[in-house]
């Protein structure tokens, strides 16, 4: 910032401890004189350690955002998926993510809800029921009370620092002053909007846990399975199918080298018989 907007702040906060020495002292000058280089430092430290201590009183809770990663084994692939929909329902859940797939051995299906954090114990329970073991069964809870309180309380202290620079801005008599303090200002307003988008994520982090829920049903060949004769030759005519495309497409990338033997033997067996001739 100039010496210019820094004189002007200086008079601001003179100005604002004058009043206040007035009031507690009865007006004495020398008092105003002696507190006011510590004011000065203080001013941008003051308003964060006050809306820190009205923040903690304004959430006392505890801010926990919770977590689940369960996999397990399913008779029936259907009737486990209804009943993790009809979960979804009773406690008011959504469903962000639903996905099937199956391999050699398995099909399996995946889905992740987002559930309000009072049922999160309560829908784990309900699908759980019939499980015999499960495969993976992981649950966190992270407390992240503290840093939702200091993201609270900066952007607080920001504002009130953004209040201050539109009063200042309103006594600024040159446009480089009022240039410069917009520029602080914007500065300001970037932080606050990304603390801002910061807490919302953090606020629908607490407010909806997270369970991501993967089962699956086993279908792998039974011992003793013989795969059909007719089978067998499709499937040797098309491996011999894809081996002839696979020789013809390596000579693709040769036949360079196979012009050029061609014509190097076209040129020795021509000086042969002229030789032979002779």
């Amino acid at each position: 910032m100039s010496k210019i907007i820094q004189g002007l702040l200086l008079l601001f906060i003179l100005a604002g401890c004058k009043e206040y020495a007035k009031e507690d002292s009865g007006g004495s000058d020398g008092i105003v004189t002696e507190s006011a280089p510590a004011m000065d430092m203080q001013i941008m430290e003051l308003p964060e350690a006050e809306a820190k201590d009205k923040s903690a009183e304004v959430y006392p809770s505890q801010k926990v955002i919770k977590n689940a990663d369960i996999r397990f084994e399913t008779g029936d692939l259907k009737a486990t998926a209804e009943k993790i929909r009809a979960a979804v329902k009773k406690y008011r859940a959504q469903v962000q993510h639903d996905a099937e797939g199956k391999d050699d051995y398995s099909v399996n299906r995946n889905i992740t809800v987002r559930i309000p954090g009072q049922y999160f114990d309560a829908f784990i329970a309900d699908i759980s029921e019939g499980v015999s073991y499960f495969d993976r069964k992981e649950i966190s809870s992270t407390d992240v009370t503290q840093e939702y309180i200091d993201i609270e309380a900066r952007i607080k202290a920001k504002k009130v620092l953004e209040a201050r620079y539109l009063d200042l801005i309103t006594k600024a008599k040159k446009v480089s002053e009022i240039l410069e303090i917009e520029k602080e200002l914007s500065a300001i307003r970037e932080e606050i909007e990304a603390k801002e988008g910061q807490l919302r994520y953090m606020k629908n982090r607490i407010a909806l846990s997270t369970i991501n829920i993967e089962f699956y049903k086993k279908t792998a060949m039974e011992p003793g399975a013989t795969v059909s004769y007719g089978s067998k030759m499709g499937n040797a005519l098309k491996s011999g199918f894809n081996g002839l495309s696979s020789l013809f497409i390596g000579l693709l990338y040769i036949w360079p080298f196979i012009l050029i033997f061609v014509i190097a033997l076209f040129i020795i067996r021509k000086k042969l018989k002229k030789r032979k001739n002779i």
